[in-house]
């Protein structure tokens, strides 16, 4: 059966469980619902759980509707499905976290801050970003069809591990400098622009399922490819502004702890200059 190539925006949105999915965000609404009533609303404020709404509503759509459904007949939606679970719903839900009020003891803080190492999470972002968007990790995950869980699984949680070390909701397990953040959310972007200048410029489709596809809207699959590298570039934006924000804060507090001194001594050598008599 010939796939429908023109859906319309409601065809998209049309409702197809994905049972795994639906019960992770079920669980994590279920939780934060809990911990959200049992809180004091001064420290856990309602605009905060807007927040969190609004990230799973926009994983209900990403992984409950029709959208799953062209994963092999257009690749730019792929992609933006992806970033939607990378650039988007992670820090929704990291601002809707109550910054100080969740304070882990014991072996889950010492865990965290091992994950929250801004060295550490950059790390497994790269491998994420770079293994899975070479031509064979990413064809291998279209034709084993892991790219349906697998992939926009592991999307999220880089970008849940990525926007934590960035917006730091734990303060209790995390550094507090600026400048630690403000490099990382730079490096961290570099991976997603070199993937998607890679996808701008290249002259020939890279990933076997899509050579001779039918894409969606009388796309072909190079132009559906050039799409993918404009919706990664744009969706890594926020991200790369929001880190040069922290890394110009940083060098404003270097400059005014006055780590930096004119020198006042004499050069060797020079005689002093006699003071005026009053």
């Amino acid at each position: 059966m010939t796939p429908n190539l023109s859906p319309t925006l409601l065809e998209l949105l049309a409702p197809r469980p994905d049972w795994p999915w639906l019960l992770g965000i079920l669980a994590g609404l279920v939780w934060y619902a809990l911990g959200f009533v049992r809180a004091p609303r001064a420290q856990w404020p309602v605009w905060r759980a807007a927040l969190f709404g609004v990230a799973a509503l926009a994983a209900l759509i990403v992984t409950q509707t029709a959208v799953t459904d062209f994963t092999l007949n257009s690749m730019s939606l792929y992609m933006t499905r992806l970033m939607v679970l990378a650039e988007l719903v992670p820090p929704l839900m990291v601002l809707g976290l109550p910054a100080g009020y969740l304070i882990p003891r014991g072996r889950p803080a010492q865990a965290l801050s091992w994950l929250l190492d801004p060295w550490v999470a950059l790390s497994l972002w790269a491998v994420i970003i770079i293994f899975w968007n070479v031509p064979a990790g990413f064809s291998a995950s279209l034709v084993s069809n892991t790219a349906s869980g697998l992939l926009p699984t592991l999307y999220l949680l880089g970008g849940l591990l990525s926007w934590a070390v960035v917006l730091r909701p734990l303060p209790s397990v995390q550094g507090r400098g600026y400048g630690n953040r403000g490099w990382f959310g730079l490096l961290s972007a570099l991976p997603m622009m070199a993937v998607a200048a890679v996808w701008l410029y290249s002259p020939r489709v890279l990933y076997a399922p899509y050579v001779g596809a039918l894409c969606l809207w009388n796309t072909t699959p190079l132009q559906n490819q050039v799409q993918s590298g404009w919706v990664m570039m744009i969706a890594g934006l926020p991200g790369m502004a929001l880190a040069i924000g922290q890394l110009m804060l940083w060098l404003i507090a270097l400059a005014d702890s006055g780590t930096v001194y004119e020198s006042e001594e004499e050069p060797e050598g020079q005689e002093k200059a006699p003071e005026p008599l009053s």
